[in-house]
């Protein structure tokens, strides 16, 4: 009896070992995983803090909390169980499927340009939105949930492409993982962005010192924070879109797009003390230009094109 005790014991903590490896292996899928995807999180990040601009500021975190549970809901319910049925029984369709994405998100970014360039942003925008009425604040959430669709299935995706080759049930716990773990990270840094001038009222007006002189420069900041944020949130669409579709045109067979860039970078990595830096900026400003191209096709004919046809129509 002891001995098929002690027998017993033994197999109990093998395969606790074995679990234990298992959870560090995912872990540490799920963090190479989510590293790759650190574009488009850079993305989500400075893309959403405009969708609670304009609100009071008691509506704003219940606003982010609205976001961040759809957002969880676009990738656990929707995008992780379609991934995984795709990687499984139709994987050559992840390439196209990435692709669209970036297609997608170097139009929006393009747009955003476009709108800037020609002063076309619509008054719905400029306008403080607690003056809009209740039905807004839905239909921001909604319209964030419906743009995070886009972002989240990007992460997924760029998430899934580094741990294909795992066993089907790593894959999903992998991707879980990397769902819970993106969408508390991006949503935290939001509510923490779109918060720190209350933060910064606080320390001004109860602290004392350094403290409130820290306060007041928070408060005078971060208006200008959340200005470069829109840049950077634009930025970062050109540049992940370009990028997607570079490597995605390499994956289907026409190489020559992405081996130039790659071409140049490398020639720049030997530049004493810079080379990685510069092979990086390289990298990444072609991207964008890429992004910039296509994104400007596409806002050609979605915007330039019919405003043209109706200012002629209407002469």
């Amino acid at each position: 009896m002891a001995g098929g005790l002690v027998a017993l014991l033994d197999d109990i903590a093998a395969l606790a070992k074995l679990a234990a490896a298992s959870v560090d292996d995912i872990g540490t899928a799920a963090g190479r995983a989510s590293a790759k995807a650190a574009g488009v999180v850079i993305d989500d990040t400075a893309v959403t803090p405009r969708y609670v601009r304009g609100f009071t500021a008691a509506r704003e975190l219940p606003i982010i909390r609205r976001i961040a549970l759809g957002s969880l809901r676009n990738k656990v319910v929707f995008i992780l169980p379609a991934l995984l049925l795709l990687s499984q029984f139709l994987p050559w369709l992840l390439t196209p499927i990435l692709m669209a994405g970036g297609t997608y998100l170097a139009f929006e970014g393009a747009e955003k340009l476009y709108e800037l360039l020609t002063d076309h942003a619509s008054v719905q925008a400029d306008s403080p939105a607690a003056t809009q009425g209740a039905e807004v604040e839905k239909t921001m959430v909604a319209g964030a949930i419906r743009t995070d669709f886009i972002l989240s299935a990007e992460i997924m995706v760029i998430a899934l492409n580094e741990v294909a080759d795992e066993a089907l049930a790593s894959r999903t716990l992998i991707l879980a993982v990397v769902a819970v773990a993106i969408t508390a990270l991006v949503y935290g840094v939001v509510a923490l962005i779109v918060k720190m001038d209350d933060i910064g009222l606080y320390m001004a007006d109860k602290g004392r010192g350094a403290l409130a002189a820290t306060g007041r420069i928070l408060v005078r900041a971060m208006p200008k924070v959340l200005a470069l944020l829109s840049t950077v949130g634009i930025v970062a669409m050109l540049w992940v879109g370009g990028h997607i579709l570079l490597v995605g045109l390499e994956e289907l067979g026409w190489a020559a797009p992405y081996e130039a860039v790659h071409g140049a970078q490398e020639a720049l990595l030997g530049v004493s003390g810079i080379g990685g830096f510069l092979g990086w900026l390289t990298n990444t400003l072609a991207s964008a230009l890429v992004g910039v191209l296509v994104g400007a096709v596409i806002v050609t004919a979605l915007h330039v094109v019919p405003r043209r046809t109706k200012d002629a129509a209407g002469h």
